[in-house]
């Protein structure tokens, strides 16, 4: 037993059979492990499907080389013999089918659908804001489109105090208590403009036309108003005021007095000067308008007995200004106020047979020559001597 030997040991070819059997064995046990592991990958991708590639060129292979399919990959049974003379020395690629990528309009689908769940998303947050804020407190009254509702003017003349205007509201249809809501606002600094003890906000409800949603609240209107009358102070230049020794109220106070007694405009740079060289001499104003106010008698004759009166409006009397606005000037009586002329005027006295013009003088003598002119006047016409 011994001296046996294998016939087939030295045949050369049988070696090389035995030799191309074993890698052949070797490359399908890989083959198998390979396609183990692609069928899990291709499990995970289609599970979560990879991005597209930012740049992503196909290879497509040459005409004359389609590539492999499964059914070629596995070749159809041959002679063993012819079989294994044919296998080439080198590995023969596997014919794996490549994992499929999803296509771009599956990708913007899937994109158009993730912006439509952020959109979602959004408005939910935003009901749910609403909802909250609502909680705790009156829910929100339902009203009209803001395109369908319709709009009110609101005329406030010049000069008009808070009780005038309040009648204007009024006739407007507005909702609300409009001397109530102009006693003060919340917000509203009053000590920014030196009124901190001011009883109420006038001389500081700007006049002007406004347009307001029919039915709306008197709050809305006086809202308006204070911020007509921010922008108009910083126009007038109300500020530099501060540089004559007056603060912005104050100078509103005596707007509002040129206001109620100068219709003209060229006149009321002049009446401002009048009042305020009749302040700087500590000379008591002289300016029925102010008693007017305090009796809100804006058309009646002012009798004697009254003009004699001592009472907090009655400039006729007691020196300085009086205790606040008299009405709520424009802003021709602003400026004028911020910026007086520069004249040794100290009286003015209406012009008859005009149409509310003034005579202004500077001496004590001028002045009861045209009070007298003008009295005559008034007995003559037995009324007011003017003429508009």
């Amino acid at each position: 037993m011994s001296d046996w030997r294998d016939p087939f040991a030295d045949d050369e070819v049988a070696q090389e059979r035995a030799t191309r059997r074993a890698e052949r064995e070797r490359r399908r046990r890989e083959e198998e492990a390979r396609e183990s592991v692609g069928d899990r990958v291709r499990e995970e991708m289609a599970d979560e499907p990879s991005p597209a590639p930012v740049s992503a060129t196909p290879v497509v292979p040459p005409p004359s080389a389609p590539p492999p399919t499964v059914e070629q990959a596995s070749p159809p049974p041959v002679d063993e013999q012819s079989f294994f003379d044919d296998l080439p020395d080198e590995p023969v690629p596997t014919a794996g089918v490549p994992p499929s990528r999803p296509s771009s309009a599956a990708i913007n689908r899937r994109r158009a659908a993730s912006l439509i769940g952020v959109g979602i998303l959004i408005v939910a947050v935003a009901a749910i804001g609403v909802f909250l804020s609502r909680r705790g407190g009156e829910e929100a009254p339902v009203t009209e489109p803001v395109k369908n509702r319709k709009t009110i003017e609101v005329v406030v003349p010049e000069g008009f105090d808070r009780t005038q205007i309040a009648q204007v509201a009024k006739k407007g249809g507005l909702k609300g208590d409009y001397l109530k809501a102009t006693q003060s606002v919340k917000g509203f600094d009053l000590a920014k403009y030196g009124a901190e003890d001011a009883e109420n906000l006038e001389g500081l409800l700007f006049p002007a036309t406004y347009e307001l949603f029919k039915g709306a609240k008197v709050e809305d209107l006086v809202e308006k108003q204070l911020e007509a009358f921010e922008a108009n102070i910083a126009e007038a230049g109300i500020d530099n005021a501060k540089k004559s020794g007056y603060t912005p109220y104050e100078t509103v106070i005596v707007a509002s007095m040129v206001e109620r007694e100068i219709a003209v405009p060229e006149e009321r740079k002049l009446a401002a000067s009048v009042i305020y060289n009749r302040l700087d001499e500590g000379t008591p104003l002289g300016i029925d308008a102010t008693i007017r106010f305090e009796d809100q008698n804006y058309s009646g004759q002012l009798v004697q007995s009254r003009l004699a009166k001592d009472t907090p409006y009655n400039t006729r009397i007691n020196s300085g200004l009086p205790p606040g606005p008299i009405g709520n000037p424009g802003l021709a009586s602003l400026e004028a106020a911020a910026s007086p002329a520069n004249s040794d005027f100290f009286y003015f006295v209406v012009k008859p047979g005009s149409c509310n013009e003034h005579t202004f003088v500077e001496t004590e003598a001028e002045f009861f020559e045209a009070e007298q002119a003008y009295q005559d006047a008034l007995a003559a016409e037995g009324g007011s001597p003017t003429e508009c």
